[in-house]
């Protein structure tokens, strides 16, 4: 990429309302990106750190930004890379151009072992293409540097002022600037936050995607009308943009058919229910993938492939008090507090009449849906179930982590709340039930609601 003349002056408004259209919602983040970056031949900001969850438009904003502007730049994934010379080698290829291929017999543009050396590389990068400009470099996945040697994350938020050169360093984390703190000898970069989409803006975002031949309203109406469903489960921006793509042929399938029009809502409603239900069994756990899951809804007249291949997940493989641990919290989530002492205390005592009235009376937890709760008592109902004494361990306390990480269980609250940690169970009744049918625990029985 050739650099600019010194001359060029970017139109920043412009170029603001060009790429608002691309980037909806983002309007402040990035207003914030052009007024740090200034113009191009400027002295600029020497470190950006913008962090939010994932699909929150911080990769995408970057990119657009920096090819708007055709900036120097060297964009590097943190996973991809796992030591300091394979990150400051990639870092160099872009830079210079000069990377591995078939003409150069997939040479580096030079062994650099330490930062040292990628400093002084750097800037003779930057002499040799006389570049002018500010050079960019975008680490994605930023929290990999932690850990990584000391001395790399330092590095890089001083390496305009290591380097003697224009550089801006823009790190790209899901987790907040105060994790990556390292002791001294580091610069405090400008943050920049990208909050989660609220459920209007996410309407906004999708409906946007409108399919050619449908009216906007109509997709938009789709849409609202899906996340009304899937909102709850899923604020995921791309899983619910793959849900509607998804779920729209099937939808329309009476329209195509002469069965409907767009503004029978009802008979579509009616059409697609029961495929939202079998899609909201597998947010984040794809069993099936997109091609088999078209392939299904049109065979959906046999009603044969789709629910076996769909239980995939109940049929998921858990080590033993992996399971009794699921169970525990499914009693957690669905059973009020105060039936604890009835269900799992060896003299819980009579049960007044009086109680079991009201109860009648109470909606359904299952109707309900999960409620929170701490892990000093899920742990009192894990120990009360399972047969073995079991110590409490480090292992037991880790296979909490991997059911959250496989997002049977959700972490409830912030991670540097004081309080006990809570929880809550994301799995369905059948699920619980078909996993307690493999350690012979008849769950139903100490279920709230069924007694």
């Amino acid at each position: 990429m050739a650099p600019r003349r010194k001359e060029n002056v970017l139109d920043v408004a412009a170029l603001t309302r060009k790429l608002q259209g691309d980037l909806p919602c983002r309007g402040k983040q990035l207003a914030m990106m052009f007024a740090l970056m200034g113009q191009p031949c400027h002295v600029t900001c020497p470190a950006v750190f913008l962090y939010g969850h994932s699909a929150t438009g911080k990769s995408v904003l970057v990119a657009a930004v920096l090819e708007a502007v055709g900036a120097v730049r060297a964009v590097v994934n943190c996973v991809e890379w796992q030591n300091q010379r394979q990150l400051y080698e990639e870092i160099l290829n872009q830079l210079s151009g000069q990377g591995p291929c078939p003409e150069n017999g997939y040479s580096q543009y030079a062994r650099c072992d330490n930062a040292n050396d990628f400093v002084r590389l750097l800037r003779g990068v930057i002499e040799e293409r006389k570049i002018e400009e500010t050079v960019y470099i975008v680490l994605d996945k930023a929290e990999r540097l932690r850990f990584m040697d000391g001395h790399i994350l330092p590095a890089f938020l001083r390496l305009s002022e290591l380097s003697r050169c224009n550089v801006c360093v823009i790190l790209l984390s899901q987790i907040v600037w105060e994790k990556f703190r390292c002791g001294t000898g580091y610069r405090e970069p400008t943050v920049i936050h990208f909050p989660d989409y609220t459920k209007s803006e996410i309407l906004e975002i999708i409906a946007s995607d409108c399919p050619q031949g449908y009216e906007p309203t109509f997709y938009a109406s789709y849409v609202n009308l899906l996340l009304s469903i899937f909102y709850m489960a899923c604020r995921d921006l791309n899983e619910l943009r793959h849900l509607a793509k998804l779920n729209f042929p099937k939808y329309v399938e009476p329209i195509s058919k002469g069965e409907a029009t767009e503004g029978d809502a009802h008979k579509l409603w009616r059409n697609i229910e029961p495929h939202l239900k079998k899609a909201l069994q597998t947010v984040y756990l794809r069993e099936v993938s997109s091609a088999q899951w078209e392939k299904y809804q049109q065979e959906m007249t046999s009603q044969a492939n789709l629910p076996t291949m769909l239980s995939a997940r109940a049929q998921v493989e858990l080590p033993f008090y992996s399971k009794f641990l699921l169970i525990a919290a499914y009693l957690a989530s669905y059973n009020p507090a105060k039936s604890d002492r009835r269900f799992f205390a060896k003299h819980h005592g009579k049960i007044k009449k009086s109680a079991k009235v009201s109860k009648k009376k109470e909606t359904s937890n299952q109707l309900l849906g999960p409620k929170a709760f701490p892990l000093d008592r899920l742990m009192a109902i894990f120990y009360s179930i399972v047969d073995a004494r079991v110590a409490p361990s480090a292992n037991i306390f880790s296979q909490i982590s991997s059911l959250v990480t496989l997002q049977l269980l959700s972490h409830v609250g912030h991670d540097d709340q004081l309080d006990v940690p809570k929880y809550k169970c994301t799995v369905s009744l059948d699920f619980i039930r078909s996993i307690s049918r493999t350690v012979n625990f008849d769950i139903i029985r100490y279920l709230y609601d069924f007694v």
